[in-house]
């Protein structure tokens, strides 16, 4: 009786801060993505796929500081998109003000702090 009082404990502390290891935002009803090898972190990314994934939306618009610190928003008409650039190179060419086109899909059940627009996850950027 004793080891049970003891393991149940420990066995569930372990389970529940395994969880906190990745610090990815939680994100729901999408594949996992794949890990990057150091060989394909080297590669220089592109502003532009050679082909939209499928479901991707492209939307045209102006970026506008959010009201939180590091939100970036596209206004384009239809609303505000919360821009979620995950691609330091992309997101360099982002700048608040510029007219852009995005590419990228909406994404529902993301956890974000900046409380304003729909995220959007943008996959290239075009500058107008």
């Amino acid at each position: 009786m004793l080891i049970r009082k003891t393991v149940a404990p420990a066995a569930l502390f372990l389970a529940l801060t395994a969880g906190c290891a990745n610090n990815a935002p939680v994100e729901t009803g999408g594949a996992p993505e794949p890990a990057v090898s150091a060989s394909s972190a080297a590669i220089e990314p592109s502003t532009a796929p050679a082909s939209p994934e499928p479901g991707s939306v492209t939307l045209t618009g102006t970026v506008s500081a959010g009201v939180e610190p590091n939100c970036l928003l596209l206004k384009d008409g239809t609303g505000d998109h919360l821009l979620i650039v995950k691609d330091e190179t992309l997101l360099a060419s982002i700048k608040e003000g510029a007219k852009v086109t995005v590419v990228g899909k909406s994404q529902s059940g993301v956890m974000t702090t900046c409380m304003q627009g729909q995220p959007f996850e943008v996959s290239s950027v075009t500058v107008n």
